[in-house]
């Protein structure tokens, strides 16, 4: 059953102040404001993708885009929305001491990529979206692109959820209370950006319990359907409308991160029918 936009929720009181929240959401729209550009998606949001396929896909896109900025010819934005195989991965700097494991014993794969920030977890039931877009048709400023991000999934908590979440002073991704519900990671080559963010919807979070997730030790992880569960729990003999499964809860957060991304970052979104071997002729 898909939830009712107006469900209430208990929310947990934030550092987050409403004024903060208008004035960064000024400075977005600011840049929104400006004729709508393509994106082209490609919806692998119900696929359990492998890591290192994904991560390929997105150095051979971008890869394709400087050559057409080089070229001074059209570049597009492209989406990527799927969620991995069970998966760990590192920043550039990460240390391996945010690791409660060897490294050489390691419960899953470990990948040390060039994205930013410290060891997080990838695995079904979170989903994962890869922007591959050129900022100089936005904003080139990085601070903006994170705030963008960050607001892509608290439009989509808020609006679709009734969870109110936000940022926290000094940190990056999205909270609700002391959970941390998405993380994001980027990495920008010449203005193009690659990695992005992953919301917890209905993951599994026993593996994070086995890292220091993002380096912060007195924060916790949390997900969509926990929140959700908490909230049932705690208005025990009301009338409360229940939640969706695991599968159609996926499918809801896949819609509303769409229809967010679209609106904040100003752009028509094009889904793709094919998947990536459309664009190399290679089998998915």
């Amino acid at each position: 059953m898909i939830l009712a936009p107006n469900l209430c929720f208990r929310t947990i009181p934030t550092t987050c102040t409403t004024i903060k929240h208008q004035k960064e959401q000024r400075q977005l729209n600011q840049v929104t404001q400006t004729k709508t550009k393509l994106c082209e998606c490609f919806d692998l949001h119900k696929e359990l993708i492998p890591y290192g396929k994904a991560w390929s896909w997105q150095k051979q896109i971008v890869k394709q885009k400087k050559a057409l900025v080089q070229k001074n010819e059209d570049c597009p934005d492209t989406l990527i929305i799927l969620q991995h195989n069970p998966v760990y991965t590192m920043g550039t700097s990460s240390s391996e001491k945010y690791l409660n494991f060897d490294i050489k014993e390691a419960p899953f794969d470990v990948y040390r990529t060039e994205r930013g920030g410290e060891v997080t977890y990838h695995g079904p039931g979170q989903l994962v979206m890869y922007p591959i877009i050129n900022l100089r048709n936005h904003k080139m400023d990085l601070h903006w692109y994170l705030r963008a991000l960050e607001e892509v999934v608290i439009r989509v908590l808020s609006s679709t959820f009734s969870i109110k979440a936000s940022r926290l002073e000094g940190l990056t991704g999205v909270w609700a209370g002391n959970q941390k519900l998405a993380a994001i990671g980027i990495r920008v080559a010449q203005w193009i950006t690659y990695h992005g963010l992953a919301l917890n919807v209905s993951t599994d979070l026993t593996p994070f319990s086995w890292i220091v997730p993002c380096g912060l030790q007195d924060r916790q992880v949390g997900s969509i359907k926990g929140l959700l569960q908490e909230f049932q729990s705690s208005t025990s003999g009301e009338t409360v409308t229940p939640s969706p499964d695991d599968y159609r809860l996926i499918d809801i957060s896949y819609k509303s991160l769409i229809t967010e991304f679209s609106e904040v970052f100003n752009l028509e979104i094009h889904q793709k029918a094919s998947l990536m071997s459309e664009i190399w002729g290679e089998n998915h």
